[in-house]
């Protein structure tokens, strides 16, 4: 069986408001690929990025890591992975840039394209609803990755995208 070439991997904690708004947005894709034809990106989702999901990008051409940001660029910000030495003594909760360097030191080759897409939250607290600004911020990164998702996979990823 053959992998997606496209894999979209998020995370966040759905009891925290706007940290959630990773698993929100695999939703909303899910939703969207439900009424399409033709195969999607693989949508995968967890509470933080571990050591083992360095082997979902093997055989991947693209890969999008989204989270929510608590600063940042508003709506969303959007760019290439910048690679980060694993440096720590636990292989819990890693960023991208580290889970990418994990990939290209244990298969020992380059990762696909990684970009981040983190969407700009303002309510982290246990218990907390999204905040209404931060489902708008969702909205346009979703509306972003249906106009570029298409056009990487076509043209090549090209770089960094808009930030927001």
């Amino acid at each position: 069986m053959s992998r997606a070439r496209v894999l979209i991997l998020a995370w966040g904690n759905p009891s925290r408001g706007d940290d959630a708004l990773g698993p929100r947005l695999i939703e909303r894709l899910e939703a969207l690929q439900g009424g399409r034809a033709e195969p999607g990106p693989e949508l995968l989702t967890d509470f933080q990025l571990q050591i083992e999901h360095a082997l979902d990008l093997v055989d991947r051409d693209l890969v999008v890591f989204a989270d929510a940001a608590a600063s940042g660029p508003e709506p969303f910000g959007f760019g290439p992975v910048t690679l980060e030495p694993a440096i720590s003594v636990s292989t819990h909760a890693l960023s991208p840039g580290t889970l990418v360097d994990v990939f290209r030191r244990v298969l020992g080759h380059q990762a696909p394209p990684c970009y981040v897409l983190g969407i700009r939250g303002y309510a982290f607290d246990l218990g907390s609803e999204p905040s209404p600004q931060a489902l708008a911020n969702l909205d346009a990164a979703l509306a972003f990755l249906e106009d570029w998702l298409p056009s990487a996979l076509q043209h090549g990823p090209g770089g960094e995208g808009p930030s927001g």
